[in-house]
């Protein structure tokens, strides 16, 4: 089989495939490692994929383990939501540039052919296979996985393309060295009022460095062309610029991108191909994340093609997986989105959130998608340990 497109998605799929034992080439059109525009931000339930996929946090060098989140309401009052002191880890930082490299350098160990830089031009769906033409010749395969983003070559040679789909949300970011202690340390998250439905990050990592940047939802306030002057504007305003500390500098330049999330309305599957990741747009429509969101339908799209050889039943198995895991959630995500994209809503959402010592720790695991958005919702996934049980990597 053949995967296109390493990263987070991909290489999970890459992973488990190879380790049951199956043929698998995974191409992508960068030479890694490479930067990908990212906020570096691992919930809990990223973090519990990646256990599960054997990495090792040692091999990614940015690698940072948080414990304190702190939330700055639209009032200005911060409020502190610390995770769970352990065992194991509840969230976490690593440059994307490192965590892809040390992915499909797993994958690699477990058997996959990694041919990097090599581009998609056209794909051809048969009965028995899938034949693609790529800038490095022609590959036949029995299964197709399109893990290759937002703007996806491979739903575009396959005639499903979203014509001028540009995302729910728009993102930015820029990294700074030298910055203050603080900000080494701890995750921080502005609801600043005019930003909503949006808010400002500042994530950690090694070497007094820190990934800072902003999202917001697409049709609110702001028009593309104005992030440039928000962020600039942001980065000086007294309260963030206290954390960030006079002394940070800005690296390299400040990146934008597109995140999507409206899986269940793009494309999963077309015969033979199973689309993962943004390329089905599975990122969480409420805080724009998604590296969680595409470990899982990488890895579910790998277990639909090892339980049955006909087409038919794998494609209905992952449909049926991604909407049990991810659909019944982001739909529950998408409805909570303009409470925290609200003045009110945020306020009082996050206030009733900290009320209690249990409620604030519980609070931070929720957020950070240790158990589903609407685990309370569905009880075919409670479990005794749902609010007990370690982090990840605490074997």
């Amino acid at each position: 089989m053949i995967i296109v497109g390493a990263g987070p998605a991909g290489s999970a799929a890459a992973i488990e495939l190879a380790r049951a034992g199956a043929d698998v080439t995974l191409i992508d059109k960068a030479v890694f490692p490479r930067d990908k525009c990212c906020g570096d931000g691992l919930t809990a339930g990223a973090l519990r994929h990646l256990d599960h996929l054997g990495l090792d946090p040692a091999n990614v060098p940015t690698w940072q383990s948080l414990t304190d989140v702190w939330v700055t309401l639209p009032s200005g009052d911060p409020m502190l939501f610390p995770l769970p002191k352990g065992p194991g880890q509840f969230a976490a930082t690593a440059a994307r540039q490192d965590l892809d490299m040390a992915l499909v350098n797993l994958a690699a160990k477990e058997g996959a052919d990694i041919r990097q830089g090599v581009a998609l031009e056209s794909v051809a769906l048969f009965d028995d296979r899938v034949r693609l033409e790529t800038t490095a010749g022609t590959f036949t395969a029995d299964w197709l996985i399109a893990a290759d983003g937002m703007w996806s070559p491979t739903r575009k040679a396959l005639g499903l393309n979203q014509g001028s789909y540009r995302g729910e949300w728009h993102a930015s970011r820029q990294y700074f060295n030298n910055v203050s202690p603080r900000a080494a340390k701890d995750l921080f998250v502005w609801f600043e009022r005019d930003i909503l439905p949006g808010y400002v990050w500042c994530f950690p990592l090694p070497d007094n460095r820190a990934n800072i940047g902003f999202g917001v939802v697409r049709g609110g306030g702001h028009r593309t062309k104005d992030m440039g002057d928000l962020w600039r504007n942001l980065l000086e305003r007294p309260h963030i610029r206290e954390i960030i500390g006079d002394q940070a500098e800005p690296e390299g330049s400040y990146k934008t991108w597109p995140i999507p999330a409206r899986i269940g309305e793009l494309p999963l599957t077309a015969h033979r191909t199973f689309f993962v990741g943004d390329a089905t747009g599975a990122c969480d429509p409420m805080t724009g994340e998604g590296i969680g969101q595409a470990l899982q339908t990488g890895m579910a799209a790998a277990e639909a093609i090892l339980s049955t050889l006909a087409p038919a039943s794998a494609a209905a198995k992952y449909e049926l997986d991604t909407d049990r895991e991810l659909g019944v959630d982001m739909r529950f995500a998408a409805m909570l989105g303009p409470v925290l994209g609200s003045e009110f809503g945020a306020e009082w959402a996050l206030k009733t959130a900290g009320m209690t010592a249990w409620t604030s720790r519980n609070f931070a695991r929720w957020l950070f998608e240790d158990y589903p958005r609407a685990m309370l919702g569905t009880p075919r996934r409670w479990t005794k340990d749902m609010f007990t049980k370690p982090g990840a990597f605490s074997g």
